[in-house]
């Protein structure tokens, strides 16, 4: 991930959680959804008022759906976000990414803590 590309990405879009020095993650996943975001979007997938759009609206969804809005949950918003765009452009269709989505669970649930979570074809199942 450029520091020039996280660096658009969190002046474009205000609610982004960060310090002086950039974006800040509580995981490591959550800096992985926010490279896939800026990847997408140097690709042209699409623009940051069209993502800012998407992402005020899934979190608006969530908050009426009971989310306390404490900061805590802004990375699943994000991934959610993510996924919507990508099915909604035709990247990805939902089948895929809820296929995917189960081979990652079924990878965790078999990996050791602290090992890294590989995807192995019996993921899939």
């Amino acid at each position: 991930m450029s520091s020039t590309a996280a660096a658009a990405a969190t002046a474009a879009i205000p609610s982004i959680p960060r310090d002086d020095d950039g974006p800040v993650f509580r995981a490591p996943w959550e800096a992985h959804a926010f490279a896939m975001a800026l990847t997408l979007h140097e690709r042209g997938v699409f623009t940051w008022p069209e993502w800012a759009a998407a992402l005020a609206d899934e979190i608006k969804r969530a908050q009426a759906a009971g989310d306390p809005d404490t900061g805590e949950t802004y990375y699943l918003h994000w991934l959610a976000t993510l996924e919507g765009l990508v099915a909604r452009k035709g990247v990805a269709s939902p089948e895929t990414l809820h296929r995917y989505r189960n081979a990652w669970d079924h990878a965790a649930d078999r990996t050791p803590h602290g090992k890294p979570i590989e995807l192995r074809p019996e993921d899939f199942g």
